[in-house]
């Protein structure tokens, strides 16, 4: 069945569009004036003005938009944010985020593009702001226009920090989200299953006559439901469209995320730090 079959099909009421992000636009635009609902995989654009222009169709046509920004329905990620929006580690200090694997690489986006979407949708999850100000860099081996590895640094009010390493041109897999707190610290390691999935640690650190002391605690896991993400991210898409609710990962949200990917690569190419 070809895209415009099913557009023109009228008991067809959502569609979901995975295809590279260069293609988002027209095939989003193109739903929603059919009158469909659209999930959209990440990131909802390649382009800001062309993701503003998809939330305003949205809007304007009363369907929902939403971006599969699958970890903010992943248990574990929730059981980070639950613990950290309960006081569980104190105040946040620190975030870092590594997405690194070998292959998956792109022709079209960089790794930037490609894999940080997701940690920059975890980070704004959890920091609840955007930052002020980003820097990043690149590394460019395969091609000259297309950068495998990216190192961005955010930085938010009152300290907080935060950076985003991702690579296709690494040795082994791993995305792990480390998020350190005044009182404890949490490692959410997607690469690790069961009771090893999100550890807890409570480490203790001061100072004795100016000399600083480490106090080491063993890890504590944190409990967090074992359903399938993808299940529930669709599922979501699914209430929203009959209760006519937002998503959690709405068009706003991914042009939060976009934000700040642009100022990364800006600041990227241009290097410079650079103010959102």
């Amino acid at each position: 069945m070809k895209y415009s079959d099913v557009l023109e099909d009228t008991e067809i009421q959502a569609v979901v569009v995975a295809t590279p992000p260069m293609s988002h636009g027209t095939l989003v635009l193109r739903a929603l004036d059919a009158g469909k609902h659209v999930l959209v995989e990440k990131p909802l654009s390649l382009d800001l003005a062309e993701a503003e222009q998809m939330r305003g169709q949205a809007e304007n046509l009363g369907r929902t938009l939403m971006v599969g920004h699958l970890l903010l329905y992943h248990p574990a990620f929730r059981a980070v944010k639950d613990l950290l929006d309960s006081g569980g580690i104190g105040k946040l200090q620190y975030i870092y985020s590594n997405r690194l694997s070998l292959g998956k690489v792109r022709r079209e986006e960089n790794a930037l593009w490609s894999f940080a979407p997701h940690d920059v949708s975890m980070i704004l999850s959890l920091t609840g702001e955007m930052p002020g100000s980003v820097f990043a860099s690149g590394g460019h081996y395969l091609s000259r226009d297309v950068a495998d590895t990216t190192l961005s640094h955010l930085t938010f009010r009152e300290g907080l920090q935060a950076h985003i390493f991702v690579s296709w041109l690494h040795p082994y897999k791993e995305h792990r989200l480390v998020v350190v707190g005044e009182q404890g610290m949490v490692a959410f390691d997607d690469g690790r299953g069961g009771d090893e999935k999100v550890l807890l640690y409570r480490h203790g650190l001061g100072w004795d006559g100016g000399i600083p002391v480490v106090s080491r605690a063993e890890a504590e896991p944190v409990l967090y439901s074992d359903a399938e993400p993808l299940l529930l991210e669709c599922q979501a898409f699914l209430e929203c469209i009959r209760h006519g609710t937002q998503p959690r990962s709405d068009a706003e949200e991914g042009i939060r995320v976009l934000r700040v990917l642009d100022a990364c690569q800006r600041a990227m190419s241009g290097g410079m730090r650079v103010s959102l």
